[in-house]
């Protein structure tokens, strides 16, 4: 078990007015953003654009890459949106398995449906995390079929980051916890830490060992550190 507190190592602003997912590769850090609604890559030492897309998306808050693609979970649009990284181009859409209200606005007057956030991506399955359903659902990419969910324990699940080890990083941007999933034993929970306001964990990502974040509410980007 590690230290129950960990801290932020602020690196650089996003680009963009709230970045909201991240995806690491090794020529850079993809960003996707809730408000421009563009996908960029950026330098990973100081944040400099090496690449952007527009994106026919509403509200994005996830991304990930895989098939050669940019998947994007597009949470007012309620959809999850297959995309070519290179052109900006939709090639396919897909219900989000995450729709719902979120907890603290259900049976309220002006609540809003939204859907998944973080997404990751693995052996052909979208891993989706949705704060509606408070679940992460797996979908087979080839049916879009649900093949798996798994409980998170939060009110609001947010960024998702495959560990080294195979194990998934979770975070519940309200509690300000960050929690290492085993999926392959129903979701045991190994590790948790908190990070204390007013710093929030929106998106998530793993990049040479390194846990990456972003905040929504400040344009941070960073890496989380015991």
């Amino acid at each position: 078990m590690g230290t129950y507190s960990w801290q932020v190592e602020k690196r650089f602003q996003s680009p963009g007015p709230q970045p909201n997912g991240l995806q690491a590769t090794q020529d850079g850090l993809w960003i996707i953003d809730q408000v421009s609604l563009k996908a960029q890559k950026v330098d990973w030492d100081n944040g400099d654009v090496l690449h952007e897309i527009d994106t026919e998306t509403e509200h994005s808050s996830g991304i990930t890459l895989g098939d050669d693609s940019l998947w994007i979970s597009s949470t007012f649009g309620l959809e999850i949106v297959k995309i070519d990284p290179d052109t900006g181009e939709t090639s396919a859409r897909f219900p989000d398995p995450g729709e719902g209200f979120v907890a603290t606005t259900e049976g309220t007057t002006d609540a809003r449906k939204s859907s998944s956030h973080g997404l990751e991506w693995q052996d052909g399955k979208i891993y989706a995390a949705a704060p509606p359903t408070q679940c992460i659902h797996v979908m087979d990419v080839n049916t879009w079929e649900e093949v798996e969910r798994f409980r998170t324990g939060g009110l609001r699940v947010h960024g998702i980051a495959w560990n080294d080890d195979g194990r998934l990083w979770v975070s519940d941007t309200s509690a300000g916890t960050v929690t290492l999933l085993d999926l392959n034993h129903g979701g045991r929970i190994y590790e948790v830490f908190r990070i204390n306001e007013p710093d929030e964990i929106h998106g998530m990502t793993i990049y040479n060992g390194e846990l990456w974040y972003c905040d929504a509410t400040t344009r941070d980007i960073g890496i989380l550190r015991p």
